[in-house]
């Protein structure tokens, strides 16, 4: 009972995004075309969101549920694994027309053949933990 509210923001959240068409494959194509610039709007909303946040979080010293301060790392500095990581994902995304998280999006919303998309992404970072110790990081 506790994480419901969890629950119910994911609700709302997957509304959102199905209602403002960010799940739909043609948007999606259209981005990657350059036809739109719907997508891309969605996508710096949600940067420029983050952003905000995080700064508001540093500078009032926010707390998460556990009553322990929110703490974003700084990442390591490299060009080439982003660079490569942003290509392979781009590619992922244009090839099946989602982005991982409204996959599960387009499942309750009767696109049942992301279920394979699902599983595929679910047996590739099944291999890469498995991988992962043995690959330059």
């Amino acid at each position: 009972m506790k994480y419901l509210k969890f629950l119910f923001v994911g609700i709302l959240f997957g509304i959102v995004l199905y209602k403002s068409e960010a799940v739909s494959w043609y948007r999606i194509y259209e981005m990657f075309r350059f036809q739109s610039f719907h997508m891309y709007g969605i996508i710096s909303t949600a940067i420029l969101t983050g952003i905000i946040f995080l700064k508001f979080s540093k500078k009032n010293h926010l707390k998460n549920l556990l009553g322990i301060e929110i703490n974003v790392p700084e990442k390591e500095k490299g060009f080439i694994r982003y660079i490569v990581g942003g290509i392979i994902f781009g590619l992922g995304w244009a090839l099946i027309g989602a982005c991982p998280g409204p996959m599960y999006i387009l499942v309750g919303s009767g696109v049942y053949t992301m279920l394979i998309v699902i599983f595929g992404a679910l047996l590739g970072t099944l291999i890469y933990g498995a991988l992962k110790n043995k690959l330059p990081h």
